[in-house]
């Protein structure tokens, strides 16, 4: 049934070295990928990166140019879609309009001929886990963003998938509406122990419901890893950017460490020249010097309620709880270990 818990970390799903082009745009270059089984994983990128594509050669909507899928060691590859142990959430629902919530829901399942009675057990196991019970006689033109996104949650949960893969399914939602959503959505997941696949733009989506989060660029797969790996070491300037706010700091190697205009840090990068990376909550802002600051001149002061944004010169980007003003000078402090090595 559909509450049954699977193994996290057994072999789920693997990317091999998946190319893709449509006419002259090579869309895919070379992506490879694990999934382990019971993972919630994101894809997170900007438009044209590669993440939907990716996303419909996993569904069976599209075929690589080369490459492999494999689903628990099988190789799905050339599997249609309708026969893979795959579903998906469409961004826009793709719900029947002429039927009611019972009917989209109950539709895979009527169409493969099951039983009726296991039709209506499942469907009701399914409207019950997304407290759909009573919208059951509701046409899709009777609900709200949320309840559509509900009623298309529950009828690809209802053929009970080796992979849910969920294409921006939240991106028509309003902000609060959205943020209430990801977290009903983190909660089934854990509840139900399946493999979600998510794509998304939105990287507080992404930071907000994943196991491990994969960034793209360009057809390309740039990191892998927890929220918290990606966020607080990232490997490139694409990476340190996207995910958020990042200072970026010029560097130069110099007496066994690294020169920057805020001083010199005991780092050893691989370049002679290039960037550390420094999120701006992880600055130190004081009013008076402290051992190790340096000054700053206060440009700009934004109000973002909990904190203020500053931005300083030289160039620094910081938040802290001080009541800042323009032209006010400052005395920071970059902490050692919150500088983080760029790749490029």
């Amino acid at each position: 049934m559909i509450g049954t818990k699977v193994q996290k970390g057994v072999e789920g799903l693997r990317l091999e070295g998946l190319r893709k082009r449509f006419g002259e745009v090579e869309v895919l270059r070379g992506v490879s990928l694990e999934v382990r089984k019971g993972e919630f994983f994101t894809l997170l990128g900007p438009s044209g990166c590669g993440k939907t594509t990716l996303l419909r050669l996993v569904g069976g909507f599209e075929v690589p140019d080369a490459g492999r899928v494999l689903l628990s060691g099988r190789d799905i590859t050339g599997l249609p879609a309708h026969l893979r142990p795959v579903n998906t959430v469409f961004q826009n629902y793709a719900l029947f309009p002429h039927l009611t919530v019972y009917e989209n829901v109950a539709f895979g399942l009527r169409s493969r001929r099951f039983p009726e009675g296991e039709v209506r057990a499942r469907v009701e196991y399914a409207l019950g886990l997304l407290r759909l019970e009573s919208l059951v006689h509701r046409y899709p033109h009777q609900l709200s963003g949320g309840q559509k996104q509900r009623v298309a949650l529950a009828r690809a949960l209802v053929n009970e998938p080796e992979v849910l893969l969920l294409d921006e399914p939240m991106s028509a939602l309003d902000a609060k509406l959205r943020a209430e959503v990801q977290v009903e959505l983190r909660n089934l997941q854990r509840r139900l122990g399946a493999t979600f696949i998510l794509v998304t733009h939105d990287q507080e989506e992404a930071m907000a419901v994943s196991d491990r989060i994969g960034v793209m660029e360009a057809g390309t797969l740039l990191q892998v890893g927890t929220p918290e790996e990606v966020y607080e070491r990232p490997r490139t300037r694409f990476v340190a950017e996207f995910l958020g706010v990042a200072n970026l700091i010029p560097a130069r190697r110099k007496d066994g460490g690294v020169e920057t205009p805020y001083g010199l840090f005991p780092l050893r990068p691989p370049w002679e020249e290039g960037l550390l990376a420094l999120r701006p909550e992880r600055v130190e802002v004081h009013l008076e010097p402290v051992p190790g600051s340096s000054p700053a001149q206060v440009r700009q002061v934004v109000y973002r309620g909990a904190y203020l944004e500053a931005f300083l010169d030289p160039p620094l980007r910081v938040r802290t709880p001080l009541r800042l003003a323009p032209g006010q000078e400052v005395h920071v402090r970059l902490p050692v270990e919150g500088l983080v090595i760029l790749d490029e």
